[in-house]
């Protein structure tokens, strides 16, 4: 299998690849591209957020100094904000529901990297997708690890880091983040 082949099948892979060093750079790119359009060029805005991600739904909004990994294993659902300094780590699928809020200096990540030493300086790296539910609230600074899901109507914390799966309906914050409590769907 080439790297490319490891890293789309959830097996461990080496980030150094040619082929999967060029994944970044072109996203690298298209975010260069993106910050480069002004900020009051809505439309050119979508235009280009279009070309750049898997798929986007009806009013998203992406603040300066977005970056990603991929970018086409990004999808996003409809009245997304995503404010400023987030970082989506999607070499590996993120799937982001609807009414989606997240606070600035945000980072989702789907890559990690093993534990053994060795196999670090080999550069080599696991990817598991993320997933991120409708009418989720994630609050400033928070971080959400590789191969987490978090349900419908949740709210994180600010500064919390997410390392496992979230319920839906309820409140997480703190590093780990933990359920602090339930809330109520009110949307029904």
């Amino acid at each position: 299998m080439t790297e490319l082949e490891k890293l789309r099948a959830g097996l461990e892979y080496h980030f150094d690849d040619p082929e999967v060093a060029a994944l970044k750079q072109n996203a690298i790119n298209q975010c260069a591209a993106y910050a480069a359009i002004d900020s009051r060029d809505s439309a050119a805005r979508r235009v280009q957020l279009e070309a750049m991600l898997g798929k986007i739904g009806e009013r998203v909004w992406i603040a300066d100094t977005f970056n990603c990994d991929n970018g086409k294993n990004i999808t996003i659902g409809d009245n997304f904000t995503g404010n400023f300094n987030l970082t989506i780590l999607d070499i590996r699928e993120v799937t982001i529901g609807d009414n989606v809020m997240i606070g600035p200096n945000t980072m989702i990540t789907t890559v990690g990297h093993p534990l053994s030493p060795m196999a670090r300086r080999q550069n080599a790296a696991i990817a598991k997708p993320v997933s991120i539910g409708n009418d989720v609230w994630i609050g400033g600074n928070v971080t959400v690890l590789p191969g987490v899901s978090i349900g419908n109507n949740v709210v994180v914390g600010a500064g919390a880091v997410v390392t496992h799966d979230v319920p839906d309906n309820c409140v997480v914050a703190g590093v780990p983040a933990r359920k602090i409590r339930d809330i109520v769907d009110d949307t029904k």
